[in-house]
């Protein structure tokens, strides 16, 4: 099975962030080709890159950015659930993409972006352009969840509609294929 890392970008205290991720997290693991782990931002609390040297050296000198670079290394493949902010995906990721650079590299990547009309596409074109220049392949396919909060229940769960369950299986599809692809890549065959 291959290691999937789920990142959660929103931090805010009111965040809804973590209902899509459980969902996501939970049809990851039905899947049945990956070994999921569920990596919240907010938790890891990465400071604003605080590092000296560039990360392209990999001369860590802090111990959130040592644990940041195994944990990171260490995954086959990505699954980025995020939040739409001022057409963009949340500062957080972006902080959390550039504390490291090789560790990302040669890489498949799905993407699922909620918001409200525009169902978070514009954060999601955004971090695709950005996962691109860390060497990371975006999968064409991906989930988009307009208006998501209509599905988000007074119990604090969220219910998906079938086209977005329909999608979310589709993306992993994809994303077993390019992972298998992608440890060809690495040379880990």
């Amino acid at each position: 099975m291959y290691n999937l890392k789920i990142i959660n970008s929103t931090v805010r205290p009111s965040r809804k962030g973590p209902l899509v991720v459980a969902w996501i997290t939970e049809l990851a693991r039905q899947h049945g080709g990956f070994n999921v782990e569920v990596l919240d931002l907010a938790e890891i609390n990465l400071p604003f890159m605080n590092e000296a040297a560039h990360p392209r050296l990999k001369q860590y000198q802090h111990e959130h950015t040592k644990k940041w670079s195994v944990t990171i290394d260490e995954a086959d493949a990505f699954l980025f659930v995020t939040a739409e902010y001022d057409h963009s995906y949340p500062a957080p990721l972006k902080n959390a993409l550039q504390y490291l650079v090789q560790e990302w590299a040669y890489k498949a990547a799905g993407i699922v972006s909620y918001g409200g009309i525009s169902a978070g596409t514009r954060a999601a074109t955004s971090l695709k352009a950005d996962l691109i220049a860390l060497k990371v392949v975006p999968l064409f396919e991906a989930v988009h969840l307009p208006f998501f909060d209509q599905f988000i229940t007074e119990e604090e769960e969220f219910v998906p509609t079938e086209s977005s369950n329909k999608a979310a299986q589709l993306m992993l599809n994809e994303l077993i294929r390019w992972t298998k692809g992608m440890l060809v890549v690495r040379g880990n065959k």
